[in-house]
């Protein structure tokens, strides 16, 4: 992760987490967890800031474990919903954490390096589990690499960057919108990774 982001994350944690609790509910998002998920799948938010969308899959039906790599965030993660895990990893390591029926990771690959995002993709569709789904976002930015006041990196990302890293799963879903919480726009991808061949 890019160092500058996490000590921004690390430094206003309190205050990225109000903000984002403060948001209106990501109806869009969870419309498309319930529409492609696997129902009782163990599931992972790869980035998952305060804790909001771990929170949300535990109580409807999608078993969840929230990974970040700001400690600041994991901090106020325990402390808003202390009912739900938390661990430490970052991308685009992912060290020793398992693999998964469902992956989420909402809007955190712009705050990477570019560089490190086709191998950061890779990874992530690494943990999801053979006939897994792993949903993936990131704030659209056009142009050049942007930092905004906090020092947070926002890189400009070639959609076909991340498509080629999944070229051997099934796009279920591949659009560009206003995200419903934020209101900032995302491209938002959804996956199934190939299942385990039967051979006779």
């Amino acid at each position: 992760m890019d160092r500058q982001t996490l000590a921004a994350y690390d430094q206003d944690a309190a205050a990225f987490a109000k903000d984002w609790l403060g948001q209106p509910a990501p109806v869009d998002l969870q419309e498309i967890v319930e529409r492609f998920f696997v129902r009782g799948g163990n599931s992972a938010d790869i980035g998952c800031g305060c804790g909001r969308e771990v929170a949300w899959l535990n109580a409807n039906g999608f078993p969840a474990v929230g990974f970040e790599a700001s400690e600041g965030l994991l901090n106020e993660a325990r402390r808003c919903y202390p009912s739900c895990k938390f661990a430490h990893a970052e991308l685009p390591d992912l060290r020793g954490i398992g693999t998964f029926d469902n992956v989420l990771c909402e809007t955190v690959i712009m705050h990477l390096d570019r560089k490190e995002i086709a191998l950061s993709v890779r990874r992530l569709l690494d943990i999801v589990k053979p006939s897994g789904i792993l949903y993936l976002s990131w704030r659209v930015t056009e142009g050049a690499d942007q930092r905004d006041a906090q020092g947070r990196l926002y890189a400009a990302l070639d959609p076909a960057v991340v498509r080629a890293e999944l070229k051997n799963a099934t796009v279920l879903l591949d659009e560009e919108v206003v995200s419903a919480s934020s209101g900032k726009k995302i491209h938002r991808l959804v996956v199934k990774k190939p299942g385990l061949e039967i051979r006779e």
